[in-house]
């Protein structure tokens, strides 16, 4: 697995990383041992970027993963988030950016990884009652006393980010990208380009759409949340998205490769400052998408791929209408 730079300020991480939200929440019931043994399965593979969230589970995605890379820490580099706060039973409280709240946030997930230090640390949602620079402000102090190494944001605008960039170099930004979502394409990535930031694509298959696992709406596990939270997965949306991959499908066989492969690989065509970061809970999926890093993709794949999902296709809108008011600010 080859390494990628995010930013400026020397972090390196390997070219895809592995999302770990789904081991906790929100994708089905999880598997603690397969789970470990997924994260465990990907260091060995060289996919060492490892993104978790303290309000994933909530609470307990850390805590997993820091029994996963207990013996193994120099060999990761560790992403998680604070801001979207949560109860303790799982209620959603609200976004919070307060500087107290920061300081808090990273002493409770330091000790839920079981670490001294988070390689890179975000800001989940931008909080709009607490100026930028204060948030940054708090997330530099820990920079300083050696609690963080670097910084990064997460959905957040424009005009935010260079604000937090001028308080401290911001790393990373997270969002969501795919080729079901391309609007960062538009400002975003050239802002980011301009101003020396890398970029880190979430949900960069469509949140599973594009690996073709699902062909009818009833492959949906009961206790999976995407129908209720994503429009996509929305009965009037899925039969038109599940078209979509099909498509995509059909570009990938032809290339020899799998669907999933095939739309992360386009993923790491867009530049050397994007690394994706699919998540999965198995062993099995984690192999196939770290499998995507030795696809190379020539400019008739990338036209096929082009013609088969053309930009803004994709059927529904990628947050419900409550969700969306909380990007882009």
């Amino acid at each position: 697995m080859d390494r990628r730079r995010l930013g400026n300020e020397g972090l390196e991480v390997s070219e895809i990383g592995l999302g770990c939200m789904g081991m906790s929440e929100f994708y089905g019931t999880g598997d603690e041992d397969e789970s470990i043994a997924t994260i465990q399965r990907a260091i060995d593979l060289g996919v060492t970027f490892l993104d978790t969230a303290d309000m994933y589970g909530p609470f307990t995605n850390e805590k997993l993963i820091g029994k996963a890379i207990a013996g193994r820490r120099d060999r990761v580099e560790l992403a998680t988030k604070f801001g979207n706060v949560r109860g303790e039973d799982g209620s959603f409280l609200g976004v919070s950016g307060k500087p107290e709240y920061v300081r808090e946030c990273c002493d409770a997930s330091l000790r839920r990884l079981g670490v001294d230090h988070i390689d890179l640390y975000y800001q989940h949602r931008v909080d709009p009652e607490t100026p930028i620079e204060e948030t940054v402000g708090a997330m530099k102090e820990l920079v300083e006393a050696g609690k963080v190494r670097y910084l990064g944001l997460s959905e957040a605008g424009i005009e935010t980010i260079r604000k937090a960039h001028a308080v401290h170099p911001i790393s990373a930004i997270q969002s969501e990208y795919s080729l079901f979502t391309r609007d960062v394409e538009d400002e975003v990535l050239p802002a980011l380009r301009e101003l020396g930031v890398g970029f880190v694509p979430y949900s960069p298959l469509g949140r599973g759409f594009l690996t073709g696992r699902f062909k009818s709406i009833e492959d949906m596990p009961e206790d999976d949340t995407r129908s209720a939270r994503f429009p996509r997965f929305a009965e009037e949306n899925f039969m038109k998205n599940v078209e979509l991959a099909d498509r995509v499908r059909e570009v990938a066989e032809r290339k020899g490769v799998t669907p999933g492969q095939l739309a992360l690989a386009w993923l790491l065509a867009q530049g050397e400052d994007i690394v994706p970061i699919p998540g999965t809970k198995r062993r099995k999926y984690l192999e196939e998408n770290a499998g995507a890093a030795d696809v190379e993709l020539t400019e008739e794949d990338l036209r096929r791929i082009e013609e088969a999902m053309p930009r803004g296709s994709a059927a529904g809108e990628r947050y419900s209408e409550e969700m969306m008011r909380a990007v882009g600010r």
